[in-house]
């Protein structure tokens, strides 16, 4: 049943009709390297559960990408462990803001930078289906102003905002 799941969502990502295409004017991609907690999201089925979800962006400069290593302990901050590195291209590089994001082959994703704090605090992260939905922040304590302030940022641009599930987090 997960192989049949897996490849339901393989088709259903890769194969899914471009609706929204709005980002934000411009990404200076070394700001925007390093860590980020993932404070809410309507997000992938990989990811239910997720407690201390973490992306890590590191440009890698000999093949012109960026690697993201994410991260999150399964259903409870003493839950296993999970890894799922990805790989990602600038798709339009005059902003890029608009990247492919790849997991594993042959899965790739549009990836929306759709709103973004004017000091690299705070993220929000779309597609063009509006399925999923990533707010992230550099910092993870005390979420919920950042979860409204972007929320009603990314609603005012017409993204859809309902479902989000808020990400737990708890560090030493």
């Amino acid at each position: 049943m997960k192989l049949f799941t897996l490849i339901s969502f393989l088709f259903l990502v890769s194969c899914s009709s471009t609706t929204y295409n709005k980002t934000v004017d411009y990404v200076d991609i070394n700001r925007f390297m390093g860590k980020w907690y993932v404070l809410s999201a309507r997000a992938t089925f990989l990811e239910e559960g997720a407690h201390n979800s973490l992306e890590i962006y590191t440009w890698n400069k000999e093949k012109q990408r960026i690697d993201i290593d994410f991260s999150f302990n399964e259903d409870s901050f003493e839950g296993e462990l999970k890894e799922i590195p990805q790989k990602a291209w600038i798709i339009n590089k005059e902003t890029n803001a608009h990247w492919e994001v790849s997991p594993f082959w042959p899965l790739y994703f549009d990836y929306l930078v759709i709103a973004m704090d004017p000091d690299y605090q705070w993220v929000a992260i779309g597609v063009p289906d509006e399925k999923y939905l990533w707010i992230m922040a550099r910092d993870w304590r005390n979420p919920e102003p950042i979860i409204k302030k972007v929320t009603r940022k990314v609603s005012e641009l017409g993204y859809s905002v309902k479902d989000l599930v808020d990400v737990n987090h708890k560090w030493d």
